[in-house]
């Protein structure tokens, strides 16, 4: 059975957020590589867009997590918190944070992008170009790069997708050059 199969039954074919049963779609919750069930979630292309940051935020549409929060699955528990602390400044989030509990290992990687942090303190990634990148974005490398501690070279044109972030260093980000989990710095690199 696949992954979007599972999460399909686990949800009962709703988004496992705000259960809509519209355009339903299978999110990896960064800073994930892997595709499974712990780091999926199913949701609606409304609350992907939102995640995304595609479209505005709608604190109204949010209230659902009310419900969410509470779900057995930890990745639907990350999503929940992380959406909250995105909306806190609206009062009510704060309320629904202060009563929410996820162990030590599920808040390390709830606070993995960095959505607790006010805006002035976000470590914030940029390409060569000055265009942000976020956790799960696809980069091209723009000029050939050796890698350290290997004979590798990572050719100039190089696709490297759904790269994660380093949190405490805004030149570092990671993803996958062929086999290989690899470091790069960001003033090498163009977002795709």
């Amino acid at each position: 059975m696949s992954v979007l199969q599972t999460l399909q039954d686990r949800s009962n074919n709703t988004c496992e957020l705000c259960t809509s049963t519209d355009n339903l779609k299978q999110y990896t919750i960064p800073p994930s590589l892997n595709e499974n069930v712990a780091n999926d979630v199913l949701v609606c292309g409304t609350c992907l867009s939102q995640i995304n940051g595609d479209s505005d935020m709608d604190a109204n549409h949010w209230r659902c997590l009310n419900d969410s929060m509470w779900s057995e699955h930890i990745a639907v528990q990350i999503m929940a918190w992380r959406m909250l602390q995105r909306l806190r400044n609206e009062g009510w989030p704060k309320d629904l944070l202060d009563m929410m509990y996820l162990d030590e290992e599920a808040m390390a990687l709830a606070r993995a992008t960095g959505e607790h942090e006010d805006e002035a303190n976000k470590v914030i990634h940029r390409d060569v170009n000055g265009v942000i990148l976020q956790a799960g974005d696809s980069v091209v490398l723009i000029k050939d790069l050796k890698v350290k501690g290997s004979s590798m070279v990572a050719k100039q044109g190089t696709a490297v997708r759904n790269i994660r972030l380093d949190h405490e260093n805004d030149k570092y980000i990671e993803g996958k050059v062929g086999a290989q989990q690899i470091v790069i710095i960001t003033d090498y690199v163009k977002k795709m």
